[in-house]
């Protein structure tokens, strides 16, 4: 089918990242800020969260409520699971029904996809249709920390196993240039660096919900090591192996499936769980906004 309009359809693929993934807030604002709004968003785990809300218009107020949050706000969504994971996560998805979303994919703003794995089979499965919460929570349902979902038949988990940078499904969805943000691009070992800056990261109150819980999960989740070369803290071994899956991944799918432009937000330090430190990650994502201006510019597109 030839095109009848002659603007070339702007996608943007949103990959994973946990708490860095609000630098895709940054990112997209700074996107607007230079004239450029994409026709199609795709997202993988926290990107499809960010993405959705985007597409359904309220990207400005969630901004707001995520640089509003707290380390007690963020322990205050956390519901405790007795299998699949360590969190339901049911408050935090009545939470943005009630606030940000409730509507079908069909029904955003602009077209919008996520992406997710079938835990048995291993299968990539887009979300392109139905309840958009039920995309998202299928998402971001990273093994350990959420529990799995049913959908459609099918036990679903994050997509980040399969397809950290949705690259694939923005171009199936008819995107002619893609901007593709990915968030894993430096974290290669950084969370088990044992300098004091990391030290003081991981006895921050960001780990403070994991104190809380350690009566109930025990020796799982101590810091005491009684070898003499001391091993590094449970969320510090999730985080860096689920980050060497996620680069592997990102760096084979991109091989054979190139975006237009790669955004790098520089967030390694970031902890998994460090949501409640919003601005530093919108403004890390402006910033690389900033530094690919000059490929953006090259692409011709409205703004420049």
């Amino acid at each position: 089918m030839v095109k009848l309009n002659s603007r070339p359809s702007i996608g943007l693929a949103l990959g994973g990242g946990a708490a860095r993934g609000w630098a895709h807030i940054g990112v997209i604002l700074a996107l607007e800020e230079y004239g450029i709004r994409p026709d199609i968003v795709c997202g993988t785990s926290i990107g499809a969260l960010v993405g959705a809300v985007y597409s359904v218009g309220k990207i400005d107020r969630f901004k707001e409520w995520a640089v509003g949050l707290t380390i007690k706000n963020v322990i205050s969504f956390m519901d405790i699971a007795l299998n699949g994971g360590m969190l339901k996560g049911e408050r935090l998805m009545e939470f943005f029904r009630q606030d940000f979303i409730d509507c079908s994919i069909e029904d955003l703003k602009v077209p919008f996809g996520a992406v997710a794995t079938a835990l048995h089979t291993g299968a990539e499965v887009w979300l392109r249709s139905g309840p958009t919460l039920d995309a998202i929570r299928a998402s971001i349902a990273l093994p350990g920390l959420f529990s799995p979902v049913w959908h459609a038949g099918q036990l679903l988990v994050d997509g980040g196993l399969v397809n950290p940078v949705p690259v694939s499904l923005a171009r199936a969805m008819g995107a002619d240039i893609l901007i593709a943000v990915d968030l894993s691009s430096d974290t290669l070992a950084r969370h088990l660096v044992r300098d004091s800056a990391a030290a003081a990261q991981a006895d921050s109150p960001g780990y403070e919900w994991v104190r809380k819980m350690r009566s109930g999960f025990g020796s799982l989740l101590s810091d005491e090591d009684k070898n003499e070369q001391r091993l590094p803290r449970m969320l510090d071994v999730v985080a860096s192996s689920l980050n060497i899956m996620q680069v592997r991944i990102t760096r084979s799918r991109m091989a054979g499936e190139p975006p237009d432009i790669i955004i790098t937000p520089k967030l390694a330090h970031f902890g998994l769980l460090d949501f409640h430190q919003a601005q530093e990650a919108i403004e890390a994502g402006r910033r690389s906004v900033e530094s690919c201006l000059p490929a953006l510019k090259g692409l011709e597109l409205s703004g420049f």
